[in-house]
């Protein structure tokens, strides 16, 4: 799933060869992805790109007072095309849920093409689960998932204490739930969670008011480091390059069974119906395996 770093990997990219341009079409190859209807995508064709602005995980393109904003859920991904394919949209049971060209030239000199012919960009979604999400509305805050968004953790204003504040409202929450729900830190999925508890040597399912103050400290700096990190890394990247480059830094998500770079430890998995979290048992658990996380004790 693509969270914030590669979210605004995608942001920066669109900002610098979008914003300048005119939409000359957008059309939809999946119904179902589509998710407003009080203002058609048609309303879009023939409005210049002023802005490209993350919050949480959505995207959104700001069109002459209009937003087209998308969420790509866990299987989707923004392709750039330069040029725009010649073949037409077409409904579709396949992975294309929406295409949009653009036409001008961009105006950041940092974009890929500074020339005008027509580029664009298709939202696709792998497998047979469409989570996929679409929007065009005159103000963000009517998308239900923009409205409950928690506060973004690398905004200005956000800092150890705020943060100490969401901790305490939520001190029941074990921490691996905590990260990843939006509507409490907005932007954070379940690989960086896994990365963000590594780095700070907590349990994923040690509770939230249990932690020391040096322990909210670590947690609150790892969150900081791990996705500005992350962002760094993302930032001038082509939307192909962004997946594999996120893979290439992850120390524990999706590594189970190689030796941990801190300890050398084993990375072990905890299981879901459908999901899974890793972690280090030698610098997060003191050396136990987590059970099941009905089962497990190890709050501590």
């Amino acid at each position: 799933m693509p969270e914030m770093p590669e979210v605004e990997g995608l942001r920066s990219f669109l900002d610098a060869n979008l914003v300048g341009r005119t939409i000359a079409s957008a059309h939809l190859a999946a119904f179902s992805a589509l998710k407003t209807f009080e203002v058609p995508l048609s309303a879009l064709q023939g409005l210049d790109v002023e802005r490209v602005e993350r919050r949480g995980k959505f995207l959104a393109i700001g069109v002459d007072g209009l937003w087209l904003a998308f969420h790509l859920a866990r299987a989707g991904w923004l392709t750039w095309h330069d040029p725009v394919p010649a073949t037409a949209v077409r409904p579709t049971k396949g992975p294309l849920a929406l295409r949009v060209t653009a036409e001008g030239p961009p105006l950041s000199p940092d974009a890929d093409d500074p020339g005008d012919g027509p580029v664009g960009f298709s939202l696709t979604e792998a497998g047979t689960q469409k989570h996929l999400a679409v929007y065009v509305v005159t103000d963000l805050m009517m998308i239900p998932g923009v409205a409950r968004l928690g506060p973004d953790p690398l905004a200005d204003g956000f800092d150890l204490d705020a943060f100490r504040d969401v901790l305490a409202a939520h001190a029941r929450t074990q921490l691996k739930g905590l990260l990843k729900d939006q509507s409490v830190l907005a932007g954070i999925g379940n690989a960086y969670s896994d990365e963000i508890l590594q780095a700070a040597r907590l349990s994923p399912f040690k509770l939230a008011g249990s932690l020391t103050d040096a322990e909210s400290a670590a947690l609150f700096a790892a969150i900081r480091e791990d996705l500005l990190s992350a962002i760094a890394r993302a930032h001038g990247a082509r939307p192909s390059q962004l997946k594999d480059g996120k893979r290439t830094h992850l120390r524990v998500h999706g590594r189970k069974g190689e030796p941990c770079p801190t300890c050398g430890t084993p990375i072990a998995e905890v299981s879901f119906a459908d999901t899974f979290l890793n972690y280090c048992p030698g610098c997060q658990t003191g050396g136990k395996l987590l059970a099941d996380r009905r089962l497990s004790k190890l709050l501590k």
